[in-house]
């Protein structure tokens, strides 16, 4: 096998090797030269050569994501490491693990005016478990003596044993910050970054290992709830009448189906579930501007929970945190391993367990349901609410609320669903969703950036079809997703093209003037046929209603490439039709 001659580079590589980080994603430079001949000769590893390193780095994020388990990212000195920047934000807030590979330029070549070069040390300080700052290896200088140096040998032999002294702690310090960081990104799940020196020559291999690196392993203990803690919450619990439940962005599959059985059982339990929690109970609320953007003030009064329990990632409803910032719950608990945002300024417990095993240990020891018309009340407005839903429908044009009832129907089962997000998530939180597919979003920054990119990441790493639903500003933005080389055949975009930022239409503003156009909404007259074109998708159309279900019919069929449907829709309607939407189901 060959190996890279640099001993820091083979520590990397075999600690990557040890702790089971498969897939490697590179992109081109070569001071990282020695981590990427390392990689892309040990067959252990899955490598991906992607330019971009914005790009790649979502695209690692995406694979992370599905397999629950790091993915490494490797880039040159300078800005590439940057570049990288939007997706270790979205990793730190959405906790996906990333391991962050960065070559730099020795300490004394920096600022000094040496090329490609800025200060990497800490760069991610605001947004990273841990930053690893490795040692340079010093270079072996040794010799063989000739005749003549003979008398001098024992001062050779002096700064020989210096010199192995410094190495050896070298390589403990390197061995240990290695250790440290990946063991962050895969106890904590959040990105790490490791910042590696490299002095030419970059280029030089060997055929045997000159190190052997420690893995010091780590073992994961779930957090089990502290007794004293699950003696209050089972006493608040039982006593309260009024129990909201609020499930943020949620892996699917994460609870067990009796825990969620037992909660509609409660009439002072109700659920709300945006479509990021992947729950699904005919109980409980999902939809949930549908149900409370309607509210008058008193009936906003009337949903204020005693105790509000909310876990899973970043919530995308306006709406309920509006409402929740006004009639604060009596109690906010969290539940969490790791944080507890204090997302409605009224928490009161943070429980730092999992989900499932929080309410394994409440739900088994609550004596009795609490007598309440709470939840009869709210399925009652549940229902009334999608009766006017379906009667808006049926008399409104085609447009991007139609579009995204119609697209969401026709999406196949056991499907994973990737959501743009901005008005494409807003919009899905409408609708209905088939309880058989994985649905996913950047919801840690909530940015549009990166948005394409993480789908072709999920759809490499997950053997089921990907389905991509996004607008056309943000797959405009990450266009360079496409310039991947392992897109899967079955992958799927759907763009709705409303010539622009249409959810700025439905915000406070003066539209329809030049400088909204310009500066807020954007307009633009693109369409993704080029890029197709040249990164060989197949591409479709739809412009109405007919066009997009004879479209559906057959986009997710088998085909020879991946496929692109954009949606044309009219952005003169879209904003008025949304608003009249909450007029109407009142």
């Amino acid at each position: 096998m060959i190996y890279p001659k640099i001993p820091l580079a083979q520590t990397v590589i075999q600690l990557c090797k040890a702790k089971q980080i498969q897939h490697i994603i590179i992109s081109p430079g070569s001071r990282s030269a020695p981590l990427t001949i390392g990689f892309t000769n040990d067959d252990f590893f899955k490598c991906y050569s992607i330019v971009d390193e914005r790009c790649a780095a979502f695209f690692a994020m995406g694979i992370a994501q599905q397999i629950k388990a790091p993915t490494a990212l490797v880039c040159t000195s300078g800005s590439a490491l940057l570049n990288y920047y939007p997706a270790v934000a979205e990793a730190y807030y959405s906790d996906i693990p990333l391991v962050v590979l960065s070559a730099d330029r020795p300490k004394h070549l920096v600022g000094i005016g040496d090329g490609q070069t800025i200060n990497q040390k800490n760069v991610y300080e605001n947004h990273i478990l841990y930053s690893a700052n490795l040692k340079l290896d010093l270079k072996d200088e040794k010799k063989v003596p000739s005749n003549d140096e003979l008398p001098i040998m024992k001062n050779l032999e002096s700064k020989l044993e210096r010199f192995l002294g410094l190495q050896k702690d070298i390589q403990e310090h390197n061995e240990q910050e290695i250790n440290t960081a990946i063991n962050f990104a895969k106890l904590k799940n959040g990105p790490v970054h490791i910042n590696i020196p490299f002095d030419e020559p970059l280029y030089e291999t060997v055929k045997t290992l000159s190190v052997s690196p420690k893995n010091n392993a780590i073992v994961k203990q779930p957090q089990e709830v502290d007794d004293y803690i699950l003696k209050e919450c089972i006493e608040d619990w039982s006593a309260a009448s009024k129990k909201m439940i609020l499930v943020g962005v949620h892996s699917p599959n994460k609870i067990q189906k009796q825990w969620l059985e037992e909660l509609a059982k409660d009439d002072s339990v109700i659920v709300f579930t945006e479509t990021t929690s992947n729950l699904h109970h005919k109980s409980f609320l999902p939809s949930i501007d549908q149900i409370i953007a309607p509210l008058s003030e008193e009936e906003q009064k009337a949903l204020q929970p005693d105790i509000l329990l909310t876990f899973g990632g970043l919530i995308v409803s306006k709406k309920i945190k509006a409402i929740l910032r006004k009639f604060k719950p009596k109690q906010h608990w969290h539940i969490d391993e790791k944080q507890a945002n204090d997302t409605f300024f009224c928490l009161t417990k943070h429980i730092e367990t999992s989900p499932e095993l929080f309410f394994k240990s409440l739900l088994t020891k609550v004596a009795h349901y609490k007598k309440s018309d709470y939840k009869p009340k709210w399925l009652k407005v549940k229902q009334k609410r999608l009766k006017k839903h379906e009667q808006y429908l049926s008399k409104i044009p085609f447009s991007d609320f139609t579009v995204f009832n119609t697209v969401l129907k026709h999406i196949p089962n056991n499907t994973v669903l990737q959501v743009g997000n901005s008005s494409a998530i807003r919009y899905t939180q409408l609708f209905s969703i088939n309880k058989t597919l994985e649905v996913f979003c950047n919801r840690g920054t909530s940015g549009i950036d990166g948005s394409t990119s993480t789908a072709i990441g999920c759809a490499v790493a997950n053997k089921k079809q990907t389905v991509f639903i996004t607008g056309d500003l943000s797959f405009f933005y990450d266009s360079n997703a496409l310039w991947n080389n392992y897109i899967p055949t079955n992958f799927r975009i759907i763009v709705v093209n409303n010539e622009g930022g249409g959810i700025f239409r439905i915000l406070p503003g003066h539209k329809n003037t030049e400088n909204f156009d310009t500066y807020f909404e954007t307009r633009h007259q693109l369409n993704a046929a080029h890029l197709c074109k040249m990164f060989n998708f197949e591409y479709h159309t739809a412009t109405d209603d007919t066009s997009l279900k004879q479209e559906l019919n057959t986009f997710f069929s088998d085909s020879n490439t991946p496929k692109l449907l954009e949606i044309f829709t009219p952005k003169a309607l879209n904003d008025e039709i949304l608003l009249d939407y909450f007029k109407f189901i009142k």
